[in-house]
């Protein structure tokens, strides 16, 4: 795989768009100062600088380009030359980004932009034994003496999931944003909100804790899969008991049956009414009696059960504030069940997670939807429970056409009527044959047909029947028949055989796509991450949600990393196509962005802690990740200058970029190449000179002007040449080889006679006569690892604006230079601790806290918890310390590359020691990573070496 595409991937992730701007990119001129030709690298000096063959230059070009216009579209200044004025009205018109110069718009652009308060305050949960503490009331209290006017949402947006907290946002003159209409369907069963006040909250509740007792609560029981006992009768009777070390919610609560002697456990409550019952039966002693009403035909399905308190203890406190944090519990564990009761009904699971999604994007980020996209999204909560499954159904599949005759779901009732609304509000279209098919479009409902469906029409045309046997092979003539128009009828012929095609229209498809980029901000995740919530598969992390700045300052930011996404997306498909022209055309559209582009980030700027992550949401990072795959792209093909030109274009314009460090080996490496030594070796110079080069790219660097420099070209040796050199000691070790390819893993017959590599024949030889060794093969898992679990209160504290959506497994800056100095006291008082020796305490603490919680770095599943503490016990302190402190400033450069094994062993109750190694094969060397690794650890204190694996000599 081409260097750079793996992340291009994850950044256009595993949703594939059907690209809307993919014609007007194709066929739209741009300015662009590359030559690209299939054939050849264009002229280029020794500097790396190109010539432009594109579009030559006229005499009076110069004054044309120094001429600004108004744009008729968008307003904006644009250069009076004819292309750029066309390509630029082109997109414009392509957007449909037309503005309405009304005194409305006006109004907004002078006087929208007030300073906001965004205050996050803590749900209910988990809450524990510290629901009447005063936290609540003290944080009001200052933000009070703030002046700031709060509203704070103690809602959570869906049940399903509870591991991150809500965030609402108020103007300073007091008007909370709402962007959701107040008579949209209520689907998912949210949680009312805790307003708070100075005091502790009233809740208007007229029952009195008296008439309490006795009530009946009609809810049901869930999760019977986890259950012990999967045969039920109705009336049996039930009591409900926490569950508080339950790894999925620490608010769960279990129904078990009464009639047996309370050992069966029959399932559990509702998430969303134990989040609310759980802090009732901790603090206040409730008991909770009951009986099944009904049993269901699937052991599976839900339980409706009915149960009813039958004792209140306060614990002797009958404090007015006691007893208002009761009633507002109480109250809110009647209305979700009330929800429940309207809800359960008629909608599903998945159905609930997506209007909840939607609702979460349009009041977060309204200021990035024109008013009739905002309008056609909300309609959403208008159409038909069968047409809201439907259009989810079809969303969340392949697509982009869908049979009729395959739609079938047993929730959906109706599903042709279903289609109608759809398509009658615009999120469908049908496939119509009185109106000429676009080919794409023809090609994939072609690939909809079966192989038997298609024979059938080779028939029915009375061509040859036997022509193929392959699907592609008949679609393809099918098509070629249908392009030279010999068969005009052929999409009647298609329609007849598949009772319809639908897809997702191109208005919602776009839609809904940047509304799934707003909520994840990332293209790894979907909708599914909700179901695997749901499931209890992934629980993420507790943390605050807290904003005060938008990630998009403006649609028309959004708008333009939406279509640098759709660039690399284009370049991805063309790399699998090997469509080269392509390719070329993306690269090009990139470089003509950036150039046109005045995005120069000084250091001055990065600095400031808000700004160095927002960059990779912009569309000139997107560009800037086009173009590193083309680099990779132009060196796989020999094509060294046109590489260089890219190189040098990078790092003139990403002057503040982590990945500055590998542009400058590479531009030096493919200088080289060519056979400009002198100015490789100035490039590897000016290198370290630059404070983003870091860690294995400096090391490669050095390495370079150590071996280009030598006399003539350079006299004087380079400070940094002995601690290069540094000798890393070395270990070697024999073993009987099962295989000796070249481009193949080396494996290895072990001690015991069973095959293995050669991590797992080195970890053999230290068990033995290396010396008594303990340890595992995990590189860099283990070592992420103990860093997630020793940091882990540091990861998740409160930073504003780093935690944004409720999937997060990290921050946002953690790859950044800020994650370090934003929390800095706080960072180094932890390590302080670390070094102290409080490292192994701070280990066990956060296993047992957050076991099962997904977290950047953290496999709960290779290692244990004895192999952790025994190796954290090992290490030290002051090791310990100096690792983390790396990582924490620098977690991007040093999170890869680490030795393959870690190594213990203990020598009495007071002496240990610890090792750590990298592995070798036959054919293997260290990699500047790993070399650079190596010998800060040495400076950290740590006990490294290389272990060369080799095979037995032959008799």
């Amino acid at each position: 795989m081409l260097r750079g595409r793996e992340s291009l991937i994850r950044l256009v992730g595993k949703r594939r768009r059907f690209l809307p701007h993919r014609q007007a990119f194709l066929s739209a001129p741009f300015q662009s100062s590359l030559n690209f030709r299939g054939d050849g690298d264009g002229e280029v000096g020794n500097n790396g600088k190109m010539e432009s063959l594109e579009g030559g230059g006229g005499e009076h070009e110069g004054e044309e380009d120094s001429v600004e216009v108004s744009c008729p579209v968008c307003g904006n200044k644009v250069s009076g030359n004819n292309t750029a004025i066309n390509s630029h009205i082109d997109v414009c018109l392509l957007r449909g980004t037309k503005r309405k110069l009304t005194q409305r718009t006006l109004l907004e652009m002078k006087f929208s932009q007030k300073s906001k308060v965004q205050i996050h305050t803590p749900v209910l949960e988990p809450l524990g034994n510290s629901l009447f503490d005063n936290i609540v009331q003290d944080s009001i209290h200052r933000l009070s003496d703030c002046g700031a006017s709060v509203e704070v949402n103690g809602s959570n947006l869906c049940g399903s999931v509870l591991n991150s907290k809500s965030v609402t946002e108020t103007d300073i003159d007091g008007r909370s944003k709402n962007t959701v209409n107040s008579d949209r369907t209520d689907i998912n069963v949210d949680a009312p909100s805790l307003l708070l006040k100075n005091e502790v909250p009233e809740c208007d509740f007229a029952m009195s804790m008296d008439d309490i007792s006795g009530t009946i609560l009609e809810t049901f029981i869930v999760g019977r899969r986890f259950s012990n006992e999967k045969e039920l009768n109705p009336g049996e009777n039930i009591i409900l008991v926490r569950d508080p070390h339950n790894a999925k919610d620490p608010n769960a609560i279990e129904v078990i049956s009464s009639d047996t002697g309370y050992s069966k456990v029959l399932g559990f409550l509702p998430r969303e009414l134990a989040r609310y019952l759980s802090p009732l039966i901790d603090k206040c002693c409730l008991r909770f009696e009951g009986q099944v009403t009904s049993v269901p035909e699937c052991s599976f399905d839900i339980v409706p059960i009915q149960v009813s308190c039958r004792k209140i203890v306060l614990n002797g406190n009958k404090e007015n504030n006691s007893i208002n944090f009761f009633r507002y519990l109480w109250n809110n564990a009647l209305q979700v069940i009330e929800s429940a009761k309207k809800s359960s009904t008629s909608t599903t699971k998945y159905q609930q997670n997506f209007c909840v999604f939607v609702q979460e994007v349009l009041r977060n980020n309204s200021h990035l939807f024109a008013d009739d996209e905002k309008d056609f999204m909300e309609s959403f909560n208008s159409l038909s429970d069968d047409s809201q499954r439907l259009f989810i159904r079809l969303y969340t599949r392949k697509g982009p056409w869908f049979r009729m005759s395959s739609i079938s779901y047993p929730e959906i009732l109706d599903p042709q009527k279903a289609v109608e609304e759809l398509s009658e509000k615009g999120y469908t279209c049908s496939f119509e044959v009185k109106t000429k098919p676009h080919d794409d479009d023809l090609s994939r409902i072609v690939n909809l047909l079966t192989v038997a469906e298609l024979r059938e029409i080779m028939c029915t045309l009375k061509k040859n029947c036997s022509f193929g046997t392959r699907k592609q092979d008949l679609i393809a003539s099918l098509l070629s028949i249908y392009k030279d128009g010999f068969c005009s009828r052929l999409p009647g012929m298609i329609l007849d055989k598949t009772c319809g095609c639908i897809s997702i229209s191109s208005k919602a498809e776009a839609l809904f796509w940047r509304a799934e980029r707003l909520f994840f901000l990332n293209g790894e995740q979907d909708l599914s991450a909700f179901l695997l919530v749901d499931l209890g598969i992934v629980k993420y992390p507790t943390y605050n949600c807290i904003i005060t700045e938008q990630i998009f300052l403006g649609c028309d930011d959004l708008l333009a990393y939406e279509e640098a996404i759709e660039v690399a997306q284009m370049i991805d498909e063309s790399l699998d196509e090997n469509n080269n022209e392509l390719v070329l055309r993306c690269i090009k559209i990139a470089q003509s962005h950036i150039s046109s582009t005045p995005m120069k980030i000084t250091e001055s700027s990065i600095s400031k802690s808000v700004v160095s992550f927002h960059f990779s949401f912009s569309a000139s990072w997107v560009y800037s990740k086009v173009i590193l795959l083309g680099i990779s792209f132009f060196e796989r093909e020999r094509r060294y200058n046109d590489a260089i030109y890219l190189l040098k274009q990078l790092l003139e314009c990403f002057t503040c970029n982590g990945r500055r460090g590998y542009w400058m080996l590479r531009l030096s490496v493919d200088l080289e190449h060519i056979g400009c030594h002198d100015e490789s070796l100035s490039v590897a110079e000016n290198g370290l000179l630059d404070p983003w080069v870091r860690a294995g790219s400096r090391m490669a660097l050095q390495r370079r002007v150590l071996r280009l420099g030598k006399p003539p070209r350079r006299w004087k040796i380079p400070d940094f040449a002995k601690s290069v050199k540094r000798k890393i000691n070395e270990v070697h070790v024999l073993g009987r080889p099962l295989n000796s390819e070249t481009g193949t893993k080396s494996r290895f017959y072990g001690e015991d006679g069973e095959q293995c590599g050669v991590e797992e024949l080195a970890l053999q030889y230290y068990a033995g006569e290396g010396g008594g060794w303990k340890g595992v093969h995990t590189e860099s898992g283990i070592w992420l690892t103990i860093f997630g679990l020793l940091m882990w209160d540091v990861m998740f504290c409160d930073v504003p604006n780093v935690f944004r959506t409720r999937f997060q497994t990290a921050p946002l800056d953690l790859e950044t230079d800020s994650f370090y100095l934003v929390r800095k006291d706080q960072i180094e008082s932890h390590l302080k601790k670390i070094h102290d020796g409080m490292a192994e305490e701070i280990l066990i603490t956060s296993w047992q806290s957050h076991q099962g919680t997904a977290c950047r770095g953290v496999n709960w599943d290779r290692v244990t918890l004895s192999d952790l503490r025994a190796a954290v016990g090992c290490i030290g302190g002051p090791c310990l310390a100096l690792f983390c402190r790396h990582l924490a400033q620098d977690y991007r450069s040093w999170s890869s590359g680490m030795p393959d094994l870690l190594l213990w062993r203990f020598h009495d109750e007071y002496r240990a020691e610890a090792k750590l190694v990298e592995v070798k094969g036959p054919r293997d060397r260290l990699s500047e990573q790993q070399r650079a690794w190596l010998l800060l650890l040495m400076d950290c204190g740590f006990n490294t070496e290389v272990c060369k694996v080799s095979p037995e000599p032959t008799p």
